[in-house]
């Protein structure tokens, strides 16, 4: 076997310009799809985060009838052993208390629909880091009886720092809920939806204001990143029973994992053109090499060289091939996407203005996980070894007097 893979190396070396214009389309080839999947993926990585940091968490704890509705009167009581239970799991950075509900936000004739989050200020900004979208005034304080709201609410409402919002909501249990609240901060969050209904106020003022003490709806449970989730979640499916249940952001929000599997659709259509014309490429210098050496194949045949053995130096060569564009690709798109991920490319004019106004950040983010770069190799590879089918073939069909004679 060492003789044949010395043999066929040697081979593809007696055409350089051949072998090194096939390696170099498998090279380009291998480096820009990674790139691409590279981008795919730093943009989806960053959606996740977005949808994590700025609202879900990766997964939550609901009462089991909360979710279809969202009824405020779908709550549960705060249970410290519930708390120490899921924080017992090594993965679980954090457990969020919050109680949320929707109501009407006015100031004079003004009235605007309006989002309710109640939070335990610290804990709440160790994941969405709120305090550092404050643009105008100051955080939450634990038993602050005030409230801070989306800057888009504001104008709306033509409210500012130290004003006074109404709120007219229901409460648990059908209680009118009414209150004025001093605006103790302005945040420009990223959503821009969220931006224009957003107001957060302290948990315990929360509670009292909609008669539901000690009641929370969710309870935010977050882990390092998405790998991490995967695991915790089958964990926690199995622990947490009636009346409880849990929930991980893929659940929370299907809209977010439909776009990126359509998008991801759409780059391996993108990726299998690609490969498609790799493919011929190879192929096509295959089938020469075999035409251009049919006569030095008969030869080698009719002096005693078994077919068998000729078959599998051509496979090999075939495999080389493959091999030297896929090393070549990665060695070379492993540094520059290491280098593009610590440095994402902004974006300008129109096209950032658009990414803003979806809640995202104007920049072209990219990812440098290992799948990225074997997900070209294996299939790279697995080319290179389908077309190595032909040589073998060809080899084992050659006809030695009618290759003597071409």
């Amino acid at each position: 076997m060492t003789t044949n893979i010395k043999l066929a190396w040697r081979n593809l070396w007696r055409n350089k310009r051949r072998t090194l214009i096939t390696v170099s389309s498998i090279f380009f080839g291998v480096l820009l799809s990674a790139y691409m999947t590279s981008m795919q993926e730093g943009s989806y990585s960053k959606m996740v985060e977005i949808v994590v940091k700025f609202y879900s968490g990766y997964m939550q704890v609901h009462h089991e009838d909360y979710w279809e509705n969202k009824s405020i009167n779908n709550l549960f009581d705060y249970d410290k052993a519930l708390v120490d239970r899921l924080k017992s799991h090594p993965e679980v950075d954090l457990v969020i208390p919050r109680l949320e509900s929707f109501g009407l936000a006015s100031a004079r004739e003004l009235t605007r629909g309006a989002a309710i989050f109640g939070i335990v200020p610290d804990v709440e900004n160790q994941l969405t880091q709120i305090a550092d979208k404050i643009v105008s005034g100051k955080y939450l304080q634990a038993t602050d009886d005030g409230v801070i709201i989306g800057d888009g609410l504001a104008k709306f409402l033509k409210l500012q720092l130290n004003d006074t919002l109404v709120i007219i909501t229901q409460g648990y249990h059908g209680i009118s809920a009414a209150g004025k609240f001093a605006i103790r901060g302005l945040i420009k969050h990223t959503s821009p939806e969220l931006n224009k209904s957003i107001i957060y106020m302290e948990l315990k003022t929360c509670q009292s204001f909609l008669g539901a003490d000690n009641k929370l709806t969710s309870l935010v449970v977050n882990v390092a990143d998405n790998k991490v989730m995967a695991n915790t979640f089958k964990k926690l499916k199995r622990e947490i029973q009636s009346p409880y249940s849990v929930m991980n952001w893929e659940e929370m929000q299907p809209e977010i994992v439909q776009q990126i599997e359509s998008d991801r659709a759409g780059g391996v259509i993108m990726k299998a053109i690609l490969y498609i014309v790799i493919s011929f490429g190879i192929l096509g210098t295959i089938m020469m090499m075999i035409v251009e050496r049919r006569r030095e194949f008969g030869v080698m045949i009719s002096i005693g060289m078994q077919k068998r053995k000729l078959a599998i130096v051509l496979f090999i060569e075939t495999l080389f091939i493959g091999l030297l564009g896929i090393i070549s690709g990665i060695t070379v798109s492993l540094p520059l996407l290491f280098i593009q991920a610590q440095n994402p490319i902004p974006l300008t004019g129109e096209t950032a203005k658009l990414m803003e106004d979806f809640g995202f950040e104007p920049y072209m983010f990219f990812s440098t996980a290992p799948e990225v770069f074997w997900q070209q190799a294996v299939s790279i590879f697995i080319i290179s070894v389908l077309i190595g089918i032909y040589p073998v073939v060809s080899t084992l069909k050659i006809k030695e007097i009618k290759a003597l004679h071409g």
